[in-house]
């Protein structure tokens, strides 16, 4: 399917914020009558930009938010270096560890992993999805809790950014949650699964991925999967911590 995606044009106040959004995206600013079509549209409020796809079945719009809802809940209630993520990452022994996420998607791994204390680069392919999340950090920047967070964002593909990665630059972990594919069409999944399915598509590359996180990270690769999914590149993980939904396969250095 062909993507098709524009800026919905905002209030007049929002306006030259969307205008920016456009040269940045390389992305037309459309009025409401045109919206049908395109495959989504990046809709720019006062309070955040949301990403809607369009269509009659279409779920509603989404957005990222670190300040509030299921983010800010997981990390007041999450389980702290208890949860499965954290024992994954290596966190009882490893202290404020480098992490480079190379699946960040909506960044919600990343965030939690920078709770726990990581020092979080996150690399996202699609320049639509990395909008969101870049929203997302500049809305929490001046908050005194996100404010201690270190969590950055990237714009590339991550076989190529590990590839031009220097030695001096190689993290302590790589994190690898690659997309799965639907096992039937009719599927129902959560919005924002759908949405990074269309605009994002399935993760190809992802088998290149382990080999070479496994000759850079200084200290462990972590593989998230569907609980029941094979192994990535049916490589025997050294570790693995399953949870009800999803496991971690941790392949040491």
């Amino acid at each position: 399917m062909s993507l098709k995606i524009a800026i919905m044009r905002p209030t007049e106040g929002l306006l030259s914020k969307a205008l920016a959004l456009s040269q940045h995206l390389d992305l037309p600013v459309i009025a409401e009558a045109d919206q049908n079509q395109f495959t989504a549209l990046l809709l720019i409020s006062p309070e955040h930009l949301a990403l809607q796809l369009t269509g009659p079945d279409a779920p509603g719009p989404v957005s990222v938010d670190f300040l509030s809802g299921k983010a800010a809940h997981r990390r007041q209630y999450g389980g702290g270096k208890g949860q499965l993520i954290a024992k994954a990452m290596g966190l009882a022994s490893l202290k404020s560890p480098d992490v480079l996420d190379l699946t960040a998607g909506l960044g919600q791994d990343a965030f939690v992993m920078a709770c726990l204390g990581c020092k979080v680069q996150m690399i996202e392919r699609s320049p639509i999805i990395a909008a969101l999340v870049q929203d997302a950090i500049n809305r929490a920047a001046e908050a005194p809790d996100f404010s201690t967070l270190k969590l950055s964002l990237t714009v590339m593909d991550s076989q190529r950014y590990l590839e031009q990665l220097s030695p001096e630059h190689y993290p302590d972990v790589i994190y690898i949650d690659p997309m799965f594919p639907s096992r039937t069409k009719s599927a129902l999944v959560k919005k924002e699964m759908r949405l990074l399915r269309v605009i994002v598509g399935e993760d190809p590359d992802a088998a290149n991925l382990l080999p070479l996180s496994r000759q850079i990270a200084k200290k462990r690769t972590v593989v998230k999967r569907p609980r029941l999914a094979p192994q990535l590149n049916q490589q025997k993980p050294d570790i693995v911590y399953s949870g009800q939904s999803s496991r971690f396969d941790v392949y040491l250095a």
